[in-house]
């Protein structure tokens, strides 16, 4: 049969998709991963369009329907349109729902239109029909790394059979409680005897019905606990008017209670100066309680004799200078890590004093401030000792918190300091209040399984006692169910309850354990008040998940176990293959995840007693390339290829005709001397093309906001690469590193007009390319070097990349001489001053028919006195702090690319400054995007923050051309002035 192309293997709406994506990294309320957190989410837009593009045909597949290369070009603009409307985030407006749904509707009539062209069917005549069919005919999507489910989910959302697996229990769960769980349920109205009274009448749909109920019985869990606990969250008493103390413009304080927000903490050792007799003093990364402007509040340590080691805590929130908010910054840090300084003596308090006193068990805390919310915001108030009482109790002894960290520095950062098992992490109050909760789940699952017993929505099931874990929808699966969503609630509040969250002065609030994925030390930390209606709350914790529930629960039967990749288990065919695998050594998932598990298994380890046997998440077969645990970095990264490339050997056998689409976390960091690629993604492809896979497509999804800021690192550069792959022939020829080569260039010059006539944006095309290219090196059985030996998938990568460089950068010939000298000189010596560069400079000037005075003359270039430099954008404005194209006879497409990035980047300019400069000069658009795609080459290895500039501009290229539009409209830009660009 010959086999028929897909969409994704010819183009998709790139700039949609990436809009999209960066759209939905922006919402907070609502989303699926509400329900839990998992590491690395892709965003759902990418999802929806990856799986659609994978199933619907490419219409050159279909000549007799699509004869002509302009009748193909004209049905890929329409299916492109459909993905352009699927994948906006669903807004709650009715009109926005009912278009969003639109679009789904018309995304599966699409699909089911291909599948039924694949079996020499005729599609089904009516939409509503359409989603049965894909059920029966459409082969299922599988997800063999499902993680946080978001791939099965949006399978489901497109009318598919979804089907996932994951060796990480806690993984399993999550995408259970997405899409296995609800469709057993679905349709029917809550349990909760109170639902009655309160919503009767009302349609339960899908989840809906699921949904409420996790908020009654949560509601129930709350009052419960504060009827045992509550005491232990005491209330503030807020100053009288604007005592010292109080927050600035808090108006309502008046002497009266509020609730308590947060207690903020702060680490202290003996001080290591003999003179202080072993006090204990605090270490605090920082003193800072609010930044936010006009409400500034710090905490200030005082020296007081009466006080307990000869100091307190006095906090300060009105009249706070700004000397004293960038002091209270520093804390009594003095350097990275754990350097800080005595409050006694000024002496310094090494790392390794602070790592022998933690490892000795000496390190103690003390209440820094209290955070109540004041009738006008945040009240910041001064330690009592009534505070600090109420949260010296006895530390309850939680067995499944025995469990010791993995001892694995580059992710878990507080072994080191004494913090060593799962229990460290919390305070005695916390794992009070934590215990509390979990105990409550099963008693909040037999309220439930009695309402449930007494509910007419059950009446007559014929099997009402089998439980969920064993394919049951009666009454006591559905109380099992209920119970299961209100534990991951209660792993949702551990988040925010632990002493390494850090207060956000900024915006005043718990920022939760994961802010990146590790386990950081924190010295000083935030406590949440578990009865307040802030972060780190049970309101916050269970209200999300169910407002999740109610809006991704779906109707259609999901199915997801545990199993490893790379066991040949219960094998599933005729499957569509999507699929979100580990990234090399960029998260430790089991390691990580034993936060959550520990927890989850006090909960529901009678509930769910396969997922949670363990004591730990299962680690040895975990395809992750950790060092630590494989004895070295060669056998960690030997493990990770093997199980990948055995993983997609056994996965290849199982799918149907059309192509498996993979993500890769991709990141320009990546990049290597000598244009090698680090061993992360060159290791996974050599395992994707171990596993007999050859390459048809790579398309990078950008997942990161674009908004990061410059100074952020490479990891601002991130974006998710799709691979799309094809199983290798066995009978597949080798050859030979000439003929690859001869092979590689115009094909890879046709793929890049391809995606330009596509429509991918130009900061794409260079990753969009390496598809076509490995594609190449991946179809032959091997390909032999001039000695004989095997081609490197790294060597492929790097000659690869090396043809995309030259395709890429043709038509930099044709720029102005100035540009052209700038760039090499660029490429030589960026902008640093390079003493006694003159010389080499009128050497290199010669060879562009430049001289010195012309050079010195441009305003981008300065030889003087034996020396030489190239500007910087901050030197060119310097030199000339009115420059405009319009005032410039002859300006450089460097000076253009220069200032039209400063004015893009600046805080009182953006997209309209950029563009008003750009409608000056409109005939250098193509030169100035040209330019800014070769400095991004330039600087994406070792220069992240530029290139990130680069990224950025041409990301913004098209709304800048739209405000060169409105400016030229608006008569703002003025006429043309020549002599013309050079």
């Amino acid at each position: 049969m010959t086999r028929r192309l897909k969409l994704i293997e010819h183009s998709i709406p790139l700039e949609a998709i990436n809009a999209a994506c960066e759209e939905e990294k922006q919402i907070k309320v609502g989303k699926h991963t509400s329900i839990h957190q998992w590491f690395a989410p892709r965003p759902l837009a990418s999802n929806r369009a990856v799986i659609y593009a994978q199933y619907v045909d490419d219409p050159s597949a279909w000549p007799d329907r699509f004869p002509t290369p302009e009748e193909q070009q004209k049905e890929r603009r329409r299916l492109h349109k459909i993905i352009e409307d699927m994948v906006e985030w669903p807004k709650s407006t009715p009109a926005d729902r009912k278009r969003f749904d639109l679009a789904i509707e018309a995304a599966r009539v699409e699909i089911a239109r291909s599948v039924a062209w694949g079996l020499g069917e005729a599609p089904p005549a009516r939409a509503k029909d359409v989603v049965a069919y894909l059920q029966a005919k459409a082969p299922p999507v599988y997800d063999p790394f499902c993680g946080g489910g978001s791939i099965p989910l949006e399978a489901q959302r497109l009318g598919l059979r979804a089907y996932g697996s994951d060796l990480n229990p806690v993984a399993v769960l999550i995408t259970k409680a997405l899409i296995e769980f609800p469709p057993k349920f679905a349709g029917r109205p809550p349990v909760h005897p109170g639902v009655a009274k309160d919503l009767a009448g009302r349609e339960w749909r899908g989840a809906e019905g699921l949904a409420e109920d996790v908020r009654r019985y949560g509601q129930w869990m709350r009052d419960e606990a504060e009827k045992r606990i509550g005491h232990l969250y005491p209330k503030a008493r807020l100053p009288n008017g604007r005592a010292a103390g109080s927050a600035r413009d808090a108006g309502g304080n008046d002497g009266s209670e509020a609730v308590v927000i947060a207690w903020l903490w702060a680490r202290t050792v003996s001080s290591p100066d003999p003179a202080q007799r072993g006090a204990h003093v605090p270490l605090a990364s920082s003193f800072v309680l609010s930044s936010k402007a006009g409400r500034e509040a710090i905490v200030k340590p005082v020296l007081d004799l009466s006080a307990p080691g000869g100091w307190r805590f006095e906090v300060k929130a009105e009249g706070v200078t700004a000397e004293e908010l960038g002091e209270a910054t520093k804390g009594t840090k003095t350097a990275r890590g754990s350097n800080f300084q005595c409050v006694l003596s000024g002496s310094p308090i090494t790392g390794d004093h602070v790592k022998s006193e933690g490892q000795a068990g000496r390190v103690s805390q003390r209440l820094m401030a209290v955070v109540a919310e004041g009738k006008r915001g945040r009240s910041y108030l001064s330690p009592t000792s009534q505070h600090e009482q109420s949260a010296d109790v006895a530390r309850p002894v939680v067995p499944e918190l025995e469990q010791p960290l993995p001892d694995d520095p580059r992710n878990f950062w507080t072994v080191q300091y004494g913090l060593s098992r799962w229990a460290d992490l919390f305070t005695p109050r916390q794992l009070t209040a934590l215990t509390t909760f979990s105990d409550l789940v099963e008693t909040a699952r037999d309220r439930a399984l009695e309402d449930a017993r007494a509910s007419r929505a059950f009446t007559g099931h014929p099997d009402p006692d089998r439980r969920l874990a064993d394919a049951g929808t009666g009454p006591a699966a559905y109380a099992d169910a209920v119970a299961t969503y209100l534990a991951l609630c209660v792993d949702r509040l551990v988040q925010c309850q632990t002493s390494l969250n850090r207060w956000f002065a900024q915006g005043q609030k718990i920022q939760p354990t994961f802010d990146q994925h590790n386990i950081p030390m924190r010295w000083d930390y935030a406590e949440g008040n578990l009865f307040s209606s802030s972060t780190g709350s049970w309101d916050a914790a269970f209200k999300y998940p169910a407002m999740a529930l109610e809006r991704w629960g779906s109707e259609l039967p999901g199915n997801v176990r545990q199993e490893a990749a790379q066991d040949d288990g219960e094998k599933i065919f005729n499957v569509a293959i999507v699929t979100d695998p580990p990234y090399y050594d960029n998260i430790g998932y089991a390691d990580l995840s034993d936060f959550f598990y520990v927890w989850l298994r006090r909960s529901l380890k009678s509930l769910h007693s396969d997922l949670f046997r363990r004591l730990v998440t299962p680690k040895g077969e975990e395809l992750v390339a950790t060092p630590y645990r494989h004895g070295s970095k060669s056998a960690a990264e030997r493990f990770f290829i093997d199980g990948i490339a055995k993983s997609f050997y056994i996965l290849k056998d199982r799918t149907a005709d059309m192509p498996i689409t993979i993500y890769y976390a991709f990141k320009q960091s990546e990049v290597q001397e000598g244009g090698l690629l680090s061993p992360g993604w060159a290791s996974f492809l050599s395992s994707l093309i171990g596993s007999n896979l050859q390459f048809d497509a790579t398309w990078p999804v950008r997942t990161e906001h674009s908004s990061r800021s410059i100074g952020q690192g490479t990891n601002a550069l991130a974006s998710s690469v799709v691979l799309v792959c094809r199983s290798r022939p066995d009978d597949a020829p080798a050859s030979t590193r000439r003929e690859f080569l001869r092979e590689l260039r115009p094909a890879m010059r046709q793929a890049i007009l391809d995606h330009q006539t596509a429509g991918v944006p130009l900061p794409d095309r260079r990753q969009a390319a390496i598809g076509p290219g490995i594609g190449i090196f991946s179809k032959y059985s091997l390909v032999r070097e001039t000695d004989g030996s095997e081609m490197r998938v790294a060597t492929a990568l790097a000659l690869v990349n090396r043809e995309i460089d030259g395709i890429l950068a043709e038509g930099t010939e044709a720029f102005d001489p100035e540009t052209r000298f700038a760039l090499d000189w660029y490429d030589l010596h960026r902008t640093r001053p390079v003493a006694g560069g003159a010389g080499s400079a009128i050497a290199m000037l010669q060879g562009f028919n430049l001289s010195e005075a012309r050079i010195n003359a441009s305003g981008i270039f300065r030889a003087r006195g034996g020396d030489a430099k190239l500007l910087t954008r901050d030197e060119m404005l310097a030199a000339d702090p009115k420059w405009r194209p319009s005032r410039d006879g002859s300006p450089t497409v460097w000076e253009m690319a220069q200032h039209l990035a400063r004015a893009f980047l600046s805080t009182e300019g953006g997209t309209d400054a950029a563009g008003r400069l750009l409608a000056e000069r409109r005939g250098a658009a193509p030169d100035v995007l040209l330019l800014a795609e070769r400095l991004y080459e330039l600087t994406a290895a070792k220069e992240p923050d530029e290139a990130l500039v680069w990224n950025q501009l041409q990301t913004a290229w098209p709304e800048i051309e739209r405000a060169a539009d409105r400016a030229e409209a608006a008569g703002v830009a003025p006429p043309p002035v020549q002599p013309a660009m050079l």
